[in-house]
This record gives structure tokens, sequence and C-alpha cells, in this order.
């Protein structure tokens, strides 16, 4: 008979949006003439921005001729967009990424959960922090690497807990590890990480022979000039690190797709008798197997980022959201809530203080307002909320004025 994987049954029984797409359609379908204001799920509003657009065109058009036309390209990406990636968003920071260390994909979530299958499954320490974006967990889960889930934590996990004491970027672990996932600017909190958090969180690595996968989804959103925007801007980051960038939430690809993967050359990991293997080499058989590569158009939008008039453009687009997050902050603070993130990230973490899910279903049965319950993020993000920045300006101003009449 035909088996399942049954790590899959050790899951929880949905997943975290789900639940609250859920509980949204049951609340809009019993209240049809109250309009819903979302502010949970990090997807973006705005349009693309115009540099994008007119790329996009002009790639659809070369489509339509014969001498121009593009079938199957590379699957690691194409090398206009990898250069243009390489030069701006690495060697502009001094950080040593080559082109060809650098893999196009349909998307960081894709990317995020597909990696670990060129790591071993038996015996592999995991440190994931908690709260976190659940890809990480769930992923290692499907894969067999935990054991059961037992008061919200499975077995076989080092959770690195942020919390208000850390300002939720997590401690490095007392005990050795393996595979370690980081994200900053983080998802769902919005904390980043110092400089000298992050040197310190390389040494460790060095230490273990570990890797560190690295999410940087949301550095555009960085302001902070002493903020490292890149895991490689650490010294000796390229033997121990795995890094992950998103268009989605820099250029408003949520809808478009692409999003890219760094893989450095110098980076091992070891079989069971010890011998290095080239992780490159690795992602690099994984990927070209399982993946086809992103559509010519697309790549064409997302290297207009680069040009000077698409910088511009990012910049106003990911400034417009970040407006959004400096009203949902003082708001919030307003109210008498403490937060963190809207700074350098799109997100704002509240610290409310009640049930997490409560409070969501608070501000959707009486503000009718979404947001997203910390707990679905894990066991450290109970008594806290996270409010998206994206939406329109209209839109925010409007939820955070339900939402003070609300809590007042």
């Amino acid at each position: 008979m035909i088996r399942i994987n049954e790590n899959y049954l050790k899951l929880k029984a949905s997943y975290l949006f789900a639940d609250i797409a859920k509980r949204v359609t049951a609340y809009t379908a019993a209240n049809p003439g109250k309009p819903i204001i979302r502010l949970g799920i990090g997807d973006v509003t705005e349009p693309l921005t115009p540099a994008s657009i007119e790329a996009f065109h002009a790639g659809v058009a070369e489509m339509a001729v014969r001498s121009t036309f593009k079938g199957y390209g590379p699957e690691q990406g194409y090398a206009f967009l990898r250069e243009a990636i390489a030069t701006h968003d690495y060697a502009a920071r001094g950080a040593d990424i080559a082109a060809d260390e650098i893999f196009v994909s349909d998307g960081s979530k894709c990317d995020c959960g597909n990696i670990q299958e060129i790591f071993a499954t038996e015996g592999l320490k995991l440190a994931i922090p908690d709260p976190v974006y659940p890809v990480y967990v769930d992923t290692n889960v499907m894969a067999g690497r935990t054991g059961a889930n037992l008061d919200g934590r499975y077995q076989g996990i080092t959770y690195l807990d942020c919390t208000p004491a850390n300002g939720y970027v997590p401690a490095i672990p007392s005990v050795a590890t393996d595979l370690i996932y980081l994200c900053f600017p983080n998802n769902p909190t919005g904390a980043v990480a110092t400089r000298e958090q992050l040197v310190a969180w390389v040494a460790y690595a060095k230490a273990n022979k570990a890797i560190i996968l690295f999410d940087s989804a949301y550095e555009a959103y960085i302001r902070d000039p002493k903020i490292p925007h890149s895991i490689y801007e650490i010294p000796g980051a390229r033997d121990v690190a795995i890094e992950f960038r998103s268009f989605s939430k820099t250029a408003g690809f949520t809808g478009t797709r692409c999003a890219y993967t760094v893989v450095p050359k110098s980076l091992m990991a070891y079989d069971d008798a010890g011998n290095a293997h080239s992780v490159h080499a690795l992602w690099n058989r994984r990927h070209t197997t399982k993946f086809n590569g992103v559509s010519y158009p697309v790549q064409k939008a997302a290297a207009a980022i680069y040009t000077d008039a698409g910088k511009a453009q990012v910049k106003a687009m990911t400034d417009f959201y970040l407006g959004n997050a400096a009203l949902i902050r003082a708001a919030m603070t307003k109210l008498g809530l403490s937060c963190v993130g809207g700074d350098n990230a799109p997100y704002i973490w509240i610290n409310t203080g009640t049930d997490s899910w409560a409070f969501f279903d608070k501000l959707l049965n009486e503000a009718q307002v979404v947001c997203t319950p910390g707990a679905g993020f894990g066991k450290c993000g109970e008594g806290h909320v996270r409010i998206s920045a994206f939406n329109s300006r209209e839109n925010v101003e409007t939820a955070l004025a339900r939402i003070a009449a609300t809590l007042k």
C-alpha cells in the first residue's frame, strides 16, 4: 500500500495564516456591511515601480519577436540580473560575492523551505528563534528532523528565545548546533541585529562548523547606517552563511515572484566520514534538478530596480511603508503598549500583555482590523501581536482610529 510521510502528522493542524483567513472569512460572511482593514499578512499594496513596469513591458515585447524570444533560461538566473545583484547589493557594501554565487528563484519562502533538503536528516542539530517565520520550523518537521510537538515546541530543536529582556535578538546558545536560522530585520518582531551581534554569530558558527541561514528579505527597510544589510558584511561570513533575499518586499514583487539565494563557493559541509563538500555545488545540483528558472520578463523587471531611477523609486516605496510603520508605532505607544520594529522594518511587534488570539479577535470583531497573533509564531510570541505597515495611508489611519476607539 502507498504510505505517507508521517512527519507531516507532527505539524499543527493548519498553517498560521490559514487560521487567520478562516476567522476573517467567517467574520466577513456574518458581517457583510463591515469592511475589514488587513494589517496582518505581510503582502504589499502599492503597484510595481515605473522602472520595473517599463522593463517588464520591454521583456514581454521581446517575447513577441522571433529574434528576441527566450525559451528556457539558465536555472540559476540570467547573467544580467545576477551581475546587477552582485554589484549593487554586495560589492557596493564591501561584501565579496560573485555573480555565479547567486541563484535567482521565484521566492525566498521557497528557498528557505528547500535549502534544508541538502543537509542531513539524522542527527542534525537545529537552532531556530522563537518567535519565528513558521516556514523555518515546519519544513524541518516535514523532513523528519524533529520529534513531537510538546507544549508548543518540537523536540529536537534548540529554540532561541526572543523576548523583551533581550530586545527580541536571541542570545548565542550554550550548546553546539549545526544549522542556525537568523532573520534580520526580523519577521515577525521587526528587531535588527547589530554588527557586533552578527560578528558573534559568525564566530559561533565557525567554532562549531555550523551554517547560518540568514534571511534578509527586509534589508531594504534598514535606515540606521550602523546596521548591516547583509551577513556578508561580517568578515568570515562567506565560510559559514547562506543568505536569502527577496524582491517581494523590496520592490513589491509579491505577485510577480522573484528572489535570490547566495551560496558562496567557500562554504563547506561534511559527510559522515568528515570529508568536506561544496554547499554551492550541492545547491546548484538541487536547484537545476527541481527548478526551471524565473521568467525572462520578470528578471528584466527585477534588474530595473538597480538603475538610478529604479533605486530612487524603490527608496520612495519603502519610505512610504516606513511612514505607515511610524504612524502605527506612535499610535500603539500612545495607547500605552510597548512595541519594537517599525523603524528599520515594516512590522511593529506589540507587547499586549494578553492572550494574542484573544487580542486578534477583539480587533477583528470590534475594530474590523486584522493583525497577526504572536502565538502563531512560537511560544515566545504569546502576549504579542504583529501589525504590518503594508497598506494604503488612508487605510492605516482609519485602522488606527478604530483601534484607538476600541482600546481606549
